[in-house]
């Protein structure tokens, strides 16, 4: 198992730089922060750059990986993006993990853009499909749906190679089915928790909604294998976002142990959690992280 932890952007550098330190001296092997002009679960909190925190994070960190969670097409365009990855990639030395996910409403409402879930779900497709192309590939040429390129250049490409490692977001069949196909990772919030439930069946249902949603990917990496879109020992690495259940994991180390259990036992290789808040979401506190123990 490896850990992952996110820290929101929300914090002024000198106060998120100790906290990026730390993740790296705790021994997590991945740390993530969000990628939207405005998150709508804390609309009113300030909130920076994610390339911008990412870079900064990377020049005070030596071996975490540092991540997108998640990137989308909401605000982000395939050629542009590509040049903050590329450096970034190499002003970590290869640390980017490129988490991807077609992302909520809001970024796309504040620049005015109203998409169907069709056109949301096609988007996402194409903006994935470009990415892979433009990050490495130079000289790429595309005219599609949602997005245009002529003679879009990549050098000096990324760090890693053939380009940095997608994580992709899925959740709905579309969406697993991409991430079977052309992820590195895939990431799973699972279904949707209903409401007006106690804390304790909530989790329950929410694991039981995981364990299908588990079920559904392995089809498609089977499919996947069948069709030719990728070989049978390129397995992608499965991600949870352990604190999707509406419990932070980091309530209580016991509980948080007791989380990891229940992933590692439906086959996921990393968990992901969020840097405590004094406030919801993801309310705990920080002292738990003195507490938990980040097992392989």
């Amino acid at each position: 198992m490896r850990y992952g932890i996110c820290i929101l952007p929300e914090h002024p550098w000198r106060e998120a730089e100790p906290l990026w330190r730390a993740a790296e001296q705790r021994g997590f092997d991945h740390a993530w922060t969000y990628d939207h002009l405005v998150w709508a679960g804390l609309p009113d909190s300030p909130w920076h750059s994610t390339v911008a925190t990412l870079t900064a994070a990377a020049m005070v960190t030596e071996t975490i990986q540092l991540g997108t969670y998640v990137a989308s097409p909401n605000f982000r365009h395939p050629v542009t993006f590509t040049r903050d990855v590329v450096t970034l990639d190499d002003i970590s030395h290869g640390r980017v993990l490129l988490g991807l996910g077609a992302g909520g409403d809001r970024d796309a409402q504040i620049q005015g853009l109203e998409l169907s879930r069709g056109q949301r779900t096609r988007r996402f497709a194409e903006f994935v499909d470009l990415l892979d192309r433009t990050l490495s590939t130079d000289h790429i040429d595309h005219d599609g749906e949602f997005f245009t390129a002529v003679d879009a250049r990549n050098l000096p490409g990324c760090v890693q190679r053939p380009r940095v490692p997608f994580v992709i977001a899925a959740n709905g069949p579309k969406a697993i089915a991409l991430a079977a196909r052309q992820g590195e990772g895939w990431l799973t919030t699972g279904a949707p928790r209903a409401s007006g439930e106690r804390s304790s069946d909530r989790v329950e249902g929410w694991w039981q909604g995981i364990a299908e949603v588990c079920d559904r990917f392995s089809e498609a990496v089977a499919d996947a294998v069948e069709q030719g879109d990728r070989d049978a020992e390129d397995v992608p690495d499965r991600y949870l976002s352990l604190d999707a259940s509406g419990t932070t994991a980091l309530s209580s180390a016991g509980f948080f142990a007791d989380q990891v259990g229940r992933a590692r036992e439906l086959g996921f290789t990393d968990v992901v959690t969020h840097w405590p808040r004094p406030s919801d979401p993801y309310r705990a506190d920080p002292a738990v992280l003195d507490r938990i123990a980040l097992e392989p």
